[in-house]
């Protein structure tokens, strides 16, 4: 799996991610990590999706997967959420977006989110906010991926392929996820980037 992907303008693409939990790095994220990565479903990136239509770029973090439809979302304070963008193709980051959920002293949780303007966005959690042309999301949504596990279980024992198309593992189940969607020059300088995605839990 890779774990970057080159965006160009107008260019649509997914973008598989990095996850760095208490200092550890994995190279890819899916919704069937490790044990030691799948037993913190706040910092186990699902998938890692991202866009721009030309004007406005899209970034989505998707983590915490395979939970039961209307169950609330996954919400900790001590993990620290990161879209990188690398504008020069060194793979280093240029500009880093952060988020990270918290609660207001009557315990209901919000989501701040910086580096898209000169001033912190705050958001309740399940609820869009608008400011300026920059939306910012976090809650939860059902799993978008799509993917037959039971057939490519059967297509490994039998050596041949065995996967439905009507068969999706993951229906039904939610993720959490962090959605921005801002001005293209909040992401870029104009020329084609690579963006990823990192989550670090406070040590």
């Amino acid at each position: 799996m890779l774990s970057k992907t080159t965006l160009g303008l107008g260019l649509t693409a997914i973008a598989i991610s990095a996850a760095l939990v208490a200092g550890d790095e994995a190279t890819a994220a899916d919704h069937l990590d490790a044990p030691g990565v799948q037993a913190d479903a706040a910092a186990d990136i699902t998938d890692f999706y991202a866009w721009s239509n030309g004007e406005t770029a899209t970034a989505i973090i998707a983590f915490a997967g395979l939970a039961e439809a209307g169950a609330e979302g996954t919400y900790d304070r001590d993990v620290l959420y990161g879209i990188h963008i690398d504008n020069d193709g060194d793979g280093v980051a240029d500009r880093d977006i952060w988020a990270r959920f918290g609660q207001n002293p009557d315990g209901e949780w919000g989501m701040q989110v910086t580096g898209l303007s000169d001033d912190p966005l705050v958001a309740p959690v399940e609820e869009a906010m608008e400011a300026d042309g920059t939306w910012i999301f976090g809650g939860t949504r059902d799993d978008g991926f799509f993917f037959d596990l039971e057939g490519f279980q059967n297509t490994l024992a039998e050596a041949t392929l065995m996967f439905d198309s009507t068969r999706d593992t993951f229906a039904g189940t939610n993720t959490t996820a962090i959605a921005v969607e801002a001005p293209l020059d909040a992401f870029t300088d104009g020329a084609a980037f690579t963006i990823w995605a990192s989550t670090r839990r406070a040590q």
